[in-house]
């Protein structure tokens, strides 16, 4: 069994070795439990629910406006008689009643450029979800591996403090069998508790990680969390499978969330330039209402009576139907300025575009270099890792023949938990380069549904 194997067999042991009646997570539940009861995306849902309320408001603003009105009037002393016009000096009351309606027909077409531009903007809302749900899923998948990182820093360390333990039972036996002086039980016990504290250390830091993983997806009433240690591969340097920066920008523009958002508000800009344009326009409005009253100045010439409600209502009913067209002529330039307005925030919400799709490419770019480097650290850790475990071994053996001191077999272990050390962290960050990567390149890396 190599080096690499036994490594993984360590980590393998330490993970499964504990409480199995606790639930373990893998990535994917960690991710799904997140985008469920993540609050702050609940608040993105929200947002997202208001832009979907404002889209169909803009088709009901094609609809007709219709009111109703209607009032009771208590007039005191010489006033006006509301139905004869003469002025009377007694006290009367009148109520009136009416009920409008109008239709625009024509307002240059602002209203259905504002449809258009509220549904584009619902849609970049919907996006925004997307956006979120994968920034979440890359924080979880951050801390996930960050669980797997101290797991494995423990299991090293543990591994040095079985390594101490059993150089302390040796240094006991020489000291009996007069090989050693007593003062070098002293040293022993010293590296043995300077492993026992790096211990202690590593497993605070472990569960300061699992903290955050518990905080970043909103696990209540849990103070820990078990995990699935997904096993570190072989990374090949696979040249037939090289990315090219060109090739996943192109395919990562097309479905990014941050790119659609940003290309449906470029498109929302535009149609309200075109509303705002209309406003310029003469607009043409239909109407039509229909009134009536009671007064209780209103009086029969035969008796001298009040007129009953029912036959004032019938006989005051006035009806009217129209067309009204209004030219804006000066308004102190405000519709031209608002033209003017949603052109500089169409340059800027295209500005923006050409913004996220250079920072896109950019990381792109980024990633792909790491990813290369990565690949060769890795594999260059690797072979220090197996020279240190050698060295290690060699300084063991020694050690135990009493050709080298205490002093030097520390410094070989010690050695090899750096090179072991720096393996497992560059495999990580190689896993989650890699995992990005394949992100961009439109694979589920999370499962997460795009077209939710």
């Amino acid at each position: 069994m190599n080096l690499k194997n036994k490594v993984l067999l360590l980590l393998s042991l330490f993970m499964f070795g504990s409480i199995f009646s606790q639930k373990r997570w893998t990535l994917e539940d960690c991710v799904s439990y997140a985008i469920t009861n993540n609050l702050n995306l609940k608040d993105f849902e929200l947002t997202t629910a208001s832009g979907k309320e404002t889209y169909k408001q803009s088709f009901r603003e094609m609809l007709p406006s219709v009111s109703g009105f209607s009032d009771y009037n208590l007039t005191f002393g010489r006033s006006e008689d509301p139905n004869t016009g003469l002025f009377v000096n007694s006290d009367f009351f009148s109520n009136n009643y009416s009920l409008n309606a109008s239709l625009d027909l024509f307002q240059g077409f602002q209203k259905l450029n504002m449809i258009k531009a509220s549904k584009y903007l619902y849609k970049a809302n919907m996006e925004d979800v997307k956006r979120q749900k994968f920034l979440l899923a890359f924080r979880v998948m951050s801390a996930f591996y960050d669980i797997q990182y101290y797991e494995g820093l423990l299991a090293i360390s543990n591994s040095k403090v079985k390594v101490s333990k059993t150089n302390l039972v040796l240094v006991k036996k020489q000291i009996e069998l007069g090989i050693k002086a007593g003062a070098d039980i002293h040293e022993a016990k010293s590296t043995l508790l300077t492993d026992e504290l790096e211990v202690t250390q590593n497993s605070n830091l472990l569960q300061e990680a699992k903290l955050r993983l518990i905080q970043e997806i909103n696990l209540e009433g849990e103070s820990t969390i078990e995990i699935y240690t997904e096993l570190l591969g072989e990374h090949k340097n696979e040249q037939e499978q090289k990315q090219n920066t060109d090739s996943i920008f192109t395919y990562a523009k097309e479905f990014l969330p941050t790119i659609k958002a940003q290309e449906l508000r470029v498109k929302a800009a535009k149609k309200e330039i075109k509303a705002a344009r209309g406003a310029l326009y003469p607009s043409l409005r239909l109407f039509a209402g229909i009134g009536t009253g009671y007064f209780e100045t209103n009086t029969s010439e035969a008796t001298n009576e009040v007129i009953p409600f029912k036959t004032q209502i019938e006989d005051n009913m006035s009806k009217r139907v129209g067309v009204s067209l209004n030219v804006p002529i000066s308004d102190k330039w405000s519709r031209r300025s608002r033209v003017k307005q949603q052109k500089i925030a169409y340059m800027r919400a295209n500005n923006n575009l050409k913004i996220q799709e250079q920072q896109l490419y950019q990381t792109i770019q980024q990633l792909i270099q790491s990813k290369n480097a990565l690949a060769v650290e890795y594999e260059q850790s690797f072979q220090q890792m197996n020279a240190g475990e050698q060295t290690f071994k060699i300084a063991q053996k020694k050690y135990q023949k009493g050709l080298i001191s205490a002093l030097d077999l520390n410094q070989a272990k010690n050695l090899f938990a750096t090179s072991q050390n720096k393996n497992l962290q560059v495999g990580l960050l190689l896993k989650v380069n890699s995992s990005t990567l394949d992100f961009y390149r439109g694979l589920p890396v999370f499962n997460i549904n795009m077209n939710n």
